[in-house]
């Protein structure tokens, strides 16, 4: 293979491990002087990480997941405040609506302008505002990831904004935040996170330095995940997978996801289905399509050959499963029991139906996402895929 040519970004500070979330206030004051605060729907839970600011916050609550029409409201609200910061607090929605919003405080326009597929498109010219991503589920890695993603409910699809412009300025990971998550949201955000530490290693932009961070998600994901759900208080289960969460989330932004993301942001425009359930119904069918197409000498031309991916498949199944002579086929076992163990429903469960393959299929096909995969997967492929996954 020839040399690697590529370029990594992230997020500007990095500050990890327990308690960490209690210096919260002073990077705050070092970064601006009015903040708005974006949170879940109670925001009184995380008053106590705030009480040592200078100047009170402004607070945008979200209850679900975020919208364009959702990233209007809290770029007005930023702007209603003289917001000159934001603090996002909570999982992926949260800090989705927080970047959106500090990229639209300091670019202007609205989010349509800027939406990939059914958008604009518009190139995102400034830095945004700074924003402090404060990640309370351990899943979606969106404190170091270059994009939000928003649902548009007038095209039933899910569609990103997406520059390095977007990075958070500061991601403060504390582990202790998310004791308090419940098992579904424990089950869908790590798997969320264990699909995006795997589909960046076999990613066909995948870099030596992405290897290194999704080699140690997968790590970390084989020993927390299912140990963080069966005992949610037990921190060292609790910051491996925030550690997994992290590092899948800088992988991703640098090289890119595969099938998984690419079908599970339509299904979740599709249908009221958590992301991390989507992406944990859909894993097992991909990767075993994948594997079917390299078997047979299928890859994409710019990726690397398909041998090469075979062999990151495997190691990504001796990672997982921690046994060092395991196979694709132990690290598929490994994943549909960990499925087992954490009471993940197949698609169907959410309303989804197989007459919506195609539709969904042909949708996917286009995302952003897919360029990763490291297969040139069919319409067809993918309508299987989807129908093996209800």
């Amino acid at each position: 293979m020839t040399a690697a040519r590529f370029e990594f970004a992230t997020a500007g500070r990095i500050m990890a491990g327990p308690g960490r979330a209690q210096e919260l206030p002073g990077v705050l004051t070092s970064l601006g002087s009015r903040v708005l605060v974006v949170t879940g729907a109670d925001p009184a839970r995380h008053g106590g990480l705030l009480a040592g600011l200078a100047q009170p916050a402004a607070v945008f609550p979200v209850a679900g997941e975020p919208t364009v029409e959702l990233a209007r409201a809290a770029v007005t609200a930023a702007r209603e405040h003289g917001a000159d910061v934001i603090a996002a607090i909570g999982g992926g929605s949260v800090i989705d609506t927080g970047k959106a919003a500090a990229m639209l405080l300091a670019n202007g326009g609205d989010p349509l302008d800027y939406l990939e597929v059914v958008g604009s498109g518009r190139a995102i010219a400034r830095p945004a505002a700074p924003c402090v991503a404060v990640p309370t589920t351990a899943g979606t890695g969106a404190e170091v990831t270059a994009n939000a993603v928003l649902a548009v409910p007038s095209h039933r699809v899910k569609a990103s904004l997406r520059s390095p412009f977007m990075i958070p300025r500061v991601a403060l990971v504390d582990p202790l935040l998310t004791v308090s998550c419940p098992p579904p949201v424990t089950a869908a955000s790590g798997l969320d996170a264990l699909t995006q530490c795997l589909e960046p290693f076999v990613s066909v932009q995948a870099t030596p330095l992405t290897d290194g961070l999704a080699r140690e998600g997968l790590r970390h994901a084989g020993r927390g995940l299912r140990a963080a759900y069966a005992d949610g208080s037990a921190v060292g289960p609790r910051a491996d997978m925030a550690l997994c969460s992290l590092l899948g989330g800088m992988a991703l932004a640098n090289a890119k996801l595969g099938a998984v993301h690419g079908l599970a942001g339509v299904v979740g425009g599709t249908a009221d289905v958590p992301h991390g359930m989507a992406c944990a119904a859909l894993l097992v069918p991909v990767i075993e399509a994948n594997v079917r197409a390299l078997r047979s000498g299928r890859a994409h031309e710019s990726g690397p050959p398909a041998a090469h991916v075979l062999d990151r498949y495997t190691e990504a199944a001796r990672l997982l499963t921690g046994h060092s002579a395991a196979s694709i086929e132990d690290g598929l076992a490994w994943i549909r029991e960990t499925l087992t163990l954490l009471h993940v429903p197949g698609l169907a469960a959410f309303g989804l139906a197989p007459q919506q393959a195609d539709d969904i299929a042909a949708q996917a096909l286009v995302s952003s996402s897919m360029k990763g995969n490291p297969v040139p997967l069919t319409q067809a492929d993918l309508a299987a895929i989807l129908l093996q996954s209800l």
